[in-house]
């Protein structure tokens, strides 16, 4: 009889093991196709900008054609936006897309027919918007890697998760962050 106990006892330890791993599991499945879909909604966002901003250059170019450094730091950093793999990268591509087009606008300032142009207000408005989007995605990625994260580090989740293939994902955070801090101005 007391060996029928033991066995039980093992029997129903080794079900709740069984339970917890197989819902540990899942919840961290779950995680990371959260975090994934978050990262697939940043270059969403990242690639309209950059497909907003060759209009930008256009409509800007047209009253400012000798302010060609201008054009090629926005060119440059658009560049580096598309071809961005991972948060790091796309860190640093981020931070010279800011500074790009802080020129761009500031040189626009010096242009009164260029900020009456609808087509330049319209572009300012898709890309105040992309920006919007910008920041919510980078929002809503950050939360899923936190989540993400502190589900393979708490105890005793952190024996074993790593052993099924499951690693903690970088945040997107800007080097600079006081260039960001905030938004370009667009509105004139």
């Amino acid at each position: 009889m007391e060996f029928l106990v033991i066995v039980g006892v093992i029997v129903l330890l080794v079900v709740i093991a069984g339970i917890y791993l197989w819902a540990t599991y899942n919840s961290l499945v779950t995680l990371n196709v959260r975090v994934d879909e978050a990262w697939s909604d940043i270059t969403v966002q990242l690639k309209r900008r950059a497909d907003l901003l060759p209009n930008l250059i256009e409509a800007v170019k047209g009253y400012a054609a000798h302010e060609k450094q201008v054009f090629e730091n926005v060119t440059k950093a658009r560049a580096e936006t598309l071809s961005a793999q991972g948060p790091a990268e796309a860190s640093a591509a981020e931070n010279h897309m800011q500074q790009a087009l802080k020129s761009i606008f500031a040189v626009a300032e010096a242009y009164p027919q260029l900020q009456a142009s609808q087509n330049f207000l319209q572009l300012q408005g898709e890309l105040v918007d992309t920006e919007d989007k910008i920041q919510a995605s980078r929002r809503f990625y950050n939360g899923g890697v936190r989540e993400l994260n502190v589900k393979i580090k708490q105890f005793p989740n952190t024996l074993f998760v790593r052993g099924l293939g499951f690693t903690e994902r970088d945040f997107f955070e800007v080097a600079d962050s006081a260039a960001i801090a905030e938004p370009p101005r667009v509105q004139f």
